[in-house]
């Protein structure tokens, strides 16, 4: 039996296919977890060095901009990667269509970035700052480029090209830092960011001499891919408001400085949120397997994976609730010491986070794509109105309380309201019990 095992396991290695993916996904894993480990070994050093109101300053200038980002996006990331796939053969017309569509939605998002700037409290330096960062969107549409080496199933290519990018903004934070660089050498860094990475795009293209696609446009074609993206493009919006809109009110409501330290505490429990990402990918396609064979052993590996991520999540939050405190002074240092009490609490939201993205993943297999976007757009709704209620009473730690309401109410409570997800809802409950997570299926 062993022999015959080693005999599978080595016929599986040497296959092509296998190979190909295998390596694929080895760079993509690989460019992430560097990516992971620069962002934030060089932004504590960032933080360190600009203190709390400045950070707060650049936090809110690059949440600000991050929700208008997804408009610009226009969702089509996957959709492009899909009709690649399907019709190869049209790449220059399909890259093309999406290019300047991209661009398109890009100036669209600039001028809503400056339209909605007018509604805010802050000063003519912080908007400047954030039309700046939001310039860098124009670079974005570059990122078509990355669309094709990805239906190619050859992301070194774009890996190599962004840990280059990578390495640069890198090594610029750090000179600016050691120079006792100003804040707005740190904005401009961002855009250069933006505009490093669309001429690394660039190059990897021209260097593999595939063409030119920018004179390919087709009309029928780009209608096609709005209409298909279109929900993508709510969702990511959704999601994106969901993230980064308790920055922006903190800042309209208390200021610079306590978006800093509420930064800070963000940055520290989200580093975490890569893990259900990797465990549901790994885990979900056995779990869709089983379904095959029975429901009973479909529901069984369902409530195993809830209940892994619910103990995962809390093996993550109760260490890090215990050295919250001497975690934040030790990294960023005395400037950040209330970001402490707030990442104490801050990282129980990883509880749901973790359960919403395999939940997520159930939703998308029975294809429930519109109670996904539903649910999440309530809890996006629920966070905006305690975020007015509890802020202005309780400060930074009334926007942690709101996170985790609409957090627990998105992933968890929303279920019991509808009879297709009910069942889920009691398995989640059953998932605070840890003997499900050893359960053999």
């Amino acid at each position: 039996m062993e022999t015959r095992f080693k005999q599978v396991l080595q016929g599986a290695l040497s296959h092509q296919g296998f190979r190909r993916y295998f390596a694929n996904t080895s760079w993509l894993l690989a460019e992430q977890t560097l990516r992971l480990l620069a962002e934030l070994l060089v932004g504590i050093w960032v933080a360190r060095h600009l203190g709390a109101e400045q950070f707060g300053a650049l936090s809110y200038a690059i949440a600000f901009v991050a929700i208008f980002s997804t408009i610009s996006k226009l969702g089509l990331d996957s959709i492009v990667v899909r009709d690649l796939v399907i019709d190869p053969g049209r790449k220059d017309t399909y890259l093309g269509t999406a290019f300047w569509l991209k661009l398109g939605g890009a100036f669209l998002s600039i001028a809503l970035v400056a339209l909605t700037l007018q509604l805010t409290s802050s000063d003519h330096i912080t908007k400047i700052y954030v039309l700046i960062i939001a310039c860098g969107m124009i670079f974005q549409s570059l990122e078509v480029v990355a669309f094709y080496f990805q239906s190619q199933v050859q992301a070194r290519y774009i890996s190599s090209g962004k840990l280059v990018q990578l390495a640069l903004s890198s090594l610029l934070k750090i000179y600016l830092v050691c120079v006792d660089g100003d804040l707005k050498w740190f904005v401009l860094v961002s855009l250069v960011d933006q505009v490093s990475l669309a001429a690394a795009y660039f190059l990897v293209y021209q260097r593999r001499r595939l063409g030119s696609f920018f004179q390919c446009h087709d009309v029928t074609i780009a209608k096609q891919l709005l209409r298909d993206s279109w929900p993508l493009i709510l969702s990511g919006l959704v999601v994106m408001i969901y993230m980064r809109i308790d920055q922006i009110m903190i800042k309209e409501m208390m200021g610079n400085k306590e978006v800093g330290v509420y930064s800070v505490a963000v940055r520290l429990s989200e580093v975490w949120y890569f893990i259900p990402m990797v465990i549901t990918s790994s885990l979900f396609p056995p779990v869709i397997n089983a379904k095959r064979v029975s429901q009973e052993l479909y529901l069984a590996r369902l409530q195993r994976l809830y209940s892994f991520m619910v103990w995962m999540a809390i093996a993550v939050a109760i260490p890090t609730t215990f050295l919250s405190s001497w975690l934040v002074t030790f990294l960023y240092g005395e400037a950040y010491e209330g970001a402490g009490q707030v990442l104490k609490f801050q990282v129980w939201a990883s509880v749901f986070v973790f359960l919403g993205v395999a939940s997520s993943a159930w939703l998308t297999s029975e294809n429930l794509q519109r109670y996904a976007f539903g649910r999440t757009f309530a809890g996006a709704a629920v966070n905006v109105v305690l975020n007015l209620m509890l802020i202005p009473r309780y400060g930074i730690m009334g926007a942690v309380v709101a996170t985790i309401i609409a957090q627990s109410m998105a992933a968890f409570v929303f279920d019991m309201f509808t009879e297709r997800t009910r069942g889920m809802f009691y398995m989640k409950v059953k998932a605070l019990n840890p003997a499900h997570v050893f359960q053999r299926t």
